[in-house]
């Protein structure tokens, strides 16, 4: 069971990435906390393509005044696969600002998870916090679940939540045919532009420069 303990101290800056590229028998269970403390930055990105089943639950509590987190996550799922998430945006502060865009894909019978929540606590006033968790099911076999929550203790507080499961979108797809594009490949470009939103955010370092084509191997069905 890996755990990470992510503390950010005073007007630190913290930037976390975790991939999970596990084999295809194996099990994982994961644990993520991170503590920001006052005008603290922290930015944790989550990529999920392994595993039989992977389950992390990601918790961040803003404790400091001005704390801030950010936390950006894309898994995509095939075969039998099954990607579970748990998340927490827990504002303990004042004027704290907490950002969550999770995107997953799943493909063939595969499944995936996702639980947020929100909670803003009766002392973190003018607070702001969004999540957002969107799916895309690229079979009918397939099946996601995305479960958003708001738990809000006091007033003068900004908090959304949003949350889609659906198949790739017809016009999208029928746009990219009437210019001659082959069917398979105008799924794979919609899928890679769905994904593209969280790639750009994530690190300019090497290794994510090649998670487009990972993702777009297991599109074509290769080896992940």
């Amino acid at each position: 069971m890996p755990v990470v303990d992510v503390r950010a101290a005073q007007s630190a800056r913290v930037t976390y990435v975790a991939i999970n590229e596990l084999g295809d028998a194996t099990w994982q269970v994961g644990y993520q906390q991170a503590i920001g403390q006052r005008d603290s930055m922290m930015r944790l990105f989550t990529v999920a393509l392994g595993g039989d089943y992977a389950r992390v639950r990601a918790e961040v509590r803003l404790e400091g005044q001005g704390a801030n987190s950010q936390q950006v996550a894309l898994y995509f799922a095939d075969s039998t696969q099954m990607h579970d998430f748990r998340t927490l945006q827990d504002h303990a502060a004042p004027r704290t600002h907490s950002s969550l865009l999770f995107k997953g894909a799943v493909k063939d019978t595969a499944k995936s998870v996702y639980t947020g929540l929100i909670r803003i606590r009766e002392n973190a006033t003018k607070s702001e916090a969004f999540q957002t968790n969107r799916n895309l099911t690229l079979s009918h076999g397939a099946w996601a679940e995305s479960v958003p929550n708001l738990e809000i203790e006091t007033n003068d507080v900004k908090c959304s939540h949003a949350s889609t499961v659906g198949p790739v979108d017809d016009e999208q797809r029928f746009y990219l045919e009437s210019r001659g594009i082959m069917p398979e490949i105008a799924e794979r470009l919609v899928v890679l532009g769905f994904f593209g939103e969280v790639l750009d955010r994530m690190p300019a370092v090497p290794f994510i420069a090649a998670l487009r084509e990972r993702v777009s191997t297991k599109l074509l069905g290769g080896q992940k």
